[in-house]
């Protein structure tokens, strides 16, 4: 006896929707009346998102890079930093930063990374995400850290503009 599988559920989003989702970001930020000092992106989801924010919100962006799964897609339990601000203290310590990424799915890598950076007593952090996935989350944000976010959704699977081998059949929904 042959099992199919049922076809997984998926979210192709487009470079318009990115733009848009960074936009409500932006004037979501900008309506709390809190002005982050530095931008800083988790690579690799995460440099579009930011350099986005940029445009809007008008500050310099810092790359930070990590690794959750290896190349066989195998999870790894605690991100591994591949690529690090240089001088970190210098230009985190007593500054509001803001972090980006593009989804908030299990939550262990945006939480990973805000224990780095605030290991470099940065005033404040704040995190930004295109995406907010309705699920229980495998690990929790520093007390007082505020999320925004661009939409929440379902436990699907999201197609992001940038990992597309075709960009036309992606904006159709395909692969």
């Amino acid at each position: 006896m042959v099992l199919s599988e049922a076809p997984v559920k998926k979210l192709f989003v487009t470079y318009e929707d990115i733009h848009r989702h960074c936009a409500k970001l932006a004037s979501d930020i900008k309506a709390d009346g809190w002005e982050p000092e530095v931008i800083v992106a988790i690579a690799s989801g995460g440099f579009i998102p930011a350099r986005i924010l940029k445009t809007y919100l008008k500050k310099n962006v810092y790359v930070v890079g990590l690794q959750r799964y290896d190349d066989d897609h195998a999870v790894r339990a605690v991100p591994l930093k591949i690529q690090w601000i240089y001088e970190v203290e210098k230009k985190l310590a007593g500054r509001k930063v803001l972090l980006v990424d593009e989804v908030d799915d299990t939550r262990v890598t945006l939480a990973f990374c805000l224990g780095e950076l605030f290991r470099h007593k940065p005033a404040e952090i704040r995190v930004a995400v295109l995406h907010q996935k309705r699920k229980p989350k495998q690990a929790v944000f520093p007390e007082g850290v505020k999320v925004y976010q661009a939409a929440e959704i379902d436990d699907i699977w999201i197609k992001y503009p940038w990992d597309a081998q075709d960009i036309e059949l992606h904006n159709q929904g395909k692969e």
